[in-house]
């Protein structure tokens, strides 16, 4: 990681949160999001880091997110609500939703919160940590704007919607699953042109339907699914449960976060949650139980070339706790943006930790 400095996760955080309050959020809000970029960031996931702050900002000034939305929530059955996000940010609009799935589940065992008229809601893995936190298992399904074609197509269609999904244990990491159905997630393309690397092969095509190793090309083009046809699966069943059945936008209506600033994203997510203790006889006997399945993965004989077995979501929680330590890295043209984006709202850059 040469040539980056690196930056206090808390003197970020503030950042932010001045940043988004200037923007017209509430104290709350603002800070919420803050702490979405920079949990995004401490996990290893920079590309929905806080760089993320000047296209937010850009889309709230545009008028087609709304810093104060008053979002709707209504109970369809014993188990479901459907949440009305009035274009506010997707890490309010979600997280507010995964409360309600949290506060259903609690109840009724179950709870699933449909949502319509959202945002770009950053890393799935924020509201699978939510539910974590509450002991539920959970399944948190997003759609997109168009990313990757249904398999066999040459046209971006569907998201390159992440799967994500998570299930508490005891003395043991719990599962964190947060995947995008590309082959690679489009936030690391950006990257890696930003870095001036190229992609590997098989991963995006340019918009005139040829294979390209260009990141930038591949963003704006066609980024493939990962698995050909299984992917392209994954992702369709994600535009069904978060679009076709929220009533949100589906099949390539969703609006691109980028380009589009003509009207809200109307983006859906899927937030299920399940009480662990649906089946058996206590929270505590399914963390037993999963802390024996954890413990078993971690003691199976290592393949070539591998130290350990990791559980997903295993490497972002080290990469969380090195990088609270050591700093946040941010490159060079990143935290110039973040730094002109505080000019513009009168809100100061932090400096970064000296080495």
């Amino acid at each position: 990681m040469h040539a980056h400095h690196c930056w206090d996760a808390d003197s970020l955080r503030t950042f932010g949160r001045s940043a988004f309050e200037r923007l017209g959020l509430q104290p709350a809000a603002a800070k919420l999001v803050s702490e979405c970029l920079v949990e995004a960031d401490l996990r290893g996931q920079p590309g929905h880091g806080l760089q993320r702050l000047p296209i937010y900002a850009k889309r709230l000034r545009a008028g087609v997110v709304k810093p104060e939305p008053s979002i709707c929530v209504k109970r369809t059955s014993t188990t479901s609500v459907l949440v009305d996000g009035d274009d506010g940010m997707g890490f309010v609009v979600a997280s507010r939703a995964t409360d309600e799935a949290i506060a259903l589940a609690r109840a009724e065992g179950i709870g699933l919160a449909g949502v319509r008229r959202s945002t770009h809601f950053g890393c799935s893995a924020h509201y699978v940590l939510q539910a974590l936190r509450a002991d539920m298992i959970s399944l948190v399904f997003t759609n997109s704007s168009p990313a990757m074609p249904p398999h066999g197509g040459a046209k971006p269609l569907l998201g390159a919607s992440p799967f994500a999904a998570g299930a508490p244990s005891g003395s043991q990491h719990p599962l964190v699953v947060d995947m995008s159905t590309t082959v690679i997630a489009r936030g690391k393309l950006r990257l890696a042109a930003q870095r001036g690397e190229s992609i590997p092969p098989g991963i995006g095509i340019d918009r005139e339907g040829r294979p390209t190793l260009d990141g930038m090309e591949a963003f704006h083009g066609v980024t493939l699914p990962f698995g050909g046809a299984k992917g392209a699966a994954l992702s369709l069943l994600m535009e069904i449960l978060c679009g076709v059945f929220t009533g949100a936008n589906f099949g390539g209506k969703v609006r691109s976060l980028y380009n589009d600033f003509e009207a809200p994203q109307n983006v859906g997510h899927f937030i299920l949650c399940m009480r662990p203790d649906l089946l058996l006889r206590s929270v505590d006997e399914f963390k037993a139980r999963m802390d024996v399945l954890i413990a078993t993965i971690k003691a199976q004989p290592t393949m070539d070339g591998y130290e350990e077995i990791l559980i997903p979501g295993e490497p972002e929680s080290r990469s969380a706790a090195e990088l609270a330590q050591s700093g946040i890295p941010i490159q060079a043209d990143v935290a110039e943006s973040l730094r002109a984006e505080g000019m513009l709202l009168g809100v100061e850059f932090p400096s970064p930790l000296t080495k």
